[in-house]
């Protein structure tokens, strides 16, 4: 049996757009205990994390629950 694997996200509101970012910046694993460990490649600079189960990209496709990773390079 597999374990859930959860994404870590921060949400960057921006002046000037009308959609939140979607930063995808880490992965969180579910222990026995129930509790999380959160393993962190960035860290958010507003200090709001959201954590969203995994799911596959191709097992996305067409969910509206799923959100869109946008970049922040301009």
């Amino acid at each position: 049996m597999s374990e859930k694997i959860w994404v870590v996200y921060t949400i960057i509101d921006k002046p000037g757009y009308d959609k939140s970012f979607w930063v995808r910046i880490g992965r969180a694993f579910v222990n026995r205990d129930g509790s999380f460990n959160l393993n962190l490649d960035a860290l958010p600079i507003n200090g709001k994390l959201h954590l969203r189960e995994e799911v596959p990209r191709w097992a996305g496709k067409g969910r509206e629950d799923e959100p869109e990773e946008q970049s922040l390079a301009s």
